[in-house]
């Protein structure tokens, strides 16, 4: 398929607006700026601040205001900049914590620095405020200096010591391929600053997870936590993309893709996320504009479908999951950031737009 560059911003679809209105007016952003990590639609409630997920915001908020034009969008994704470097960077451990001000013994995960990272870095090309640039780069330096760990580098580390947590068989708590997805905020930095250092270290992580990719699928007898592994390992198969033009991380990504697919199959009639959905379409997309793979368009429009079914009627923001042909109670900003691009993905490459850049990927 030929595809035409976008001059943004195209028609803005229904599903757009939707989600992008849900999260401009659900409240899911808190009036200092900082996102909520998910809303309850059975108690009718917000779980607390969360950083990552306020990183994951600001790229989608900037994403929205890319693709639609609509300023509100800008705005909005400056107020959550603005919270993750006035309020939630801690300027005397030059870390963001796991959560905004946390009782207790508190806790930074290397995973959730380089989102923020990346969403800083989002709202630095949107605006050009040093101040979003200045706090990605000293995050990145802090987990250079910080989680390195010999190859890898530490999933956690308690605060204000920096120890790393002992290591568990949770994905999340062990070192593992799916951090290459945070590593690209170095390879971000690199492009932005020149700095090889950076560029260095991403291609560490790149190394490790290209070795260690191959185990972490199935990784687990229980199939609804093997469908956990496949929303991280498809965080690897986003990371791959900086390099996508190496035969050995397309080779990669074409495996990648493929075994997502037949475990999604696998255990969807049980329970599926609408982020794996998401993340899976993404990745075609980008596969094909990358000279990676041609888009399968019959399987693509089908996990289009599949993916637009979990996006609410009622106020535009896309559930976490489905068990058992039931719809969780939870609606997520990162499954709702993923869901709408990716349908305004697919919605583009329909019309012959080819997907933008990668740095955009949420």
């Amino acid at each position: 398929m030929i595809l035409r560059e976008a001059a943004f911003p195209l028609s803005i679809p229904s599903f757009l607006d939707r989600a992008g209105r849900w999260f401009l007016e659900s409240g899911i952003q808190e009036p200092a700026g900082g996102v909520a990590r998910y809303f309850r639609t059975d108690t009718r409630e917000n779980l607390p601040i969360s950083n990552e997920i306020t990183g994951y915001t600001v790229s989608a908020l900037v994403y929205l205001h890319a693709r639609t034009g609509y300023g509100l969008y800008l705005d909005k994704a400056i107020e959550a900049a603005q919270f993750l470097t006035r309020l939630a960077w801690d300027r005397e451990a030059q870390t963001f914590p796991f959560e905004y001000a946390p009782p207790g013994n508190a806790l930074a995960y290397f995973f959730d620095c380089g989102i923020i990272a990346r969403g800083l870095l989002a709202a630095w090309r949107a605006t050009g405020t040093r101040e979003f640039m200045d706090v990605a780069a000293a995050c990145g330096q802090s987990m250079l200096r910080d989680f390195a760990a010999g190859a890898d580098f530490h999933p956690i580390l308690r605060l204000p010591a920096k120890e790393p947590l002992p290591y568990d068989p949770r994905w999340s708590r062990s070192p593992g391929c799916y951090q290459l997805k945070s590593a690209m905020a170095w390879f971000d930095l690199y492009e932005e600053t020149g700095n090889s250092e950076f560029r260095n270290a991403y291609h560490r992580v790149l190394d490790f997870s290209a070795r260690t990719c191959g185990a972490f699928l199935p990784g687990d007898q229980d199939p609804h936590r093997v469908m956990d592994r496949l929303h991280a390992y498809c965080y690897f198969l986003e990371g791959l993309m900086p390099c996508a033009e190496r035969k050995s991380c397309a080779a990669l990504i074409c495996d990648g893709i493929r075994r997502v697919h037949g475990y999604l199959a696998e255990i969807g009639p049980s329970f599926e996320r609408s982020d794996v959905f998401a993340q899976l379409l993404r990745m075609r997309l980008l596969a094909e504009i990358a000279g990676v793979v041609p888009v399968d368009r019959d399987t693509a429009h089908l996990e289009a479908e599949r993916l637009a079914g979990f996006q609410s009627d009622a106020h535009g923001g896309f559930a976490f999951g489905r068990k058992a042909g039931q719809m969780l109670p939870f609606v997520n900003p990162v499954s709702s950031a993923f869901g709408l691009q990716a349908l305004a993905m697919w919605h583009d490459y329909e019309a012959g737009v080819a997907p933008p850049d990668r740095r955009v990927l949420i």
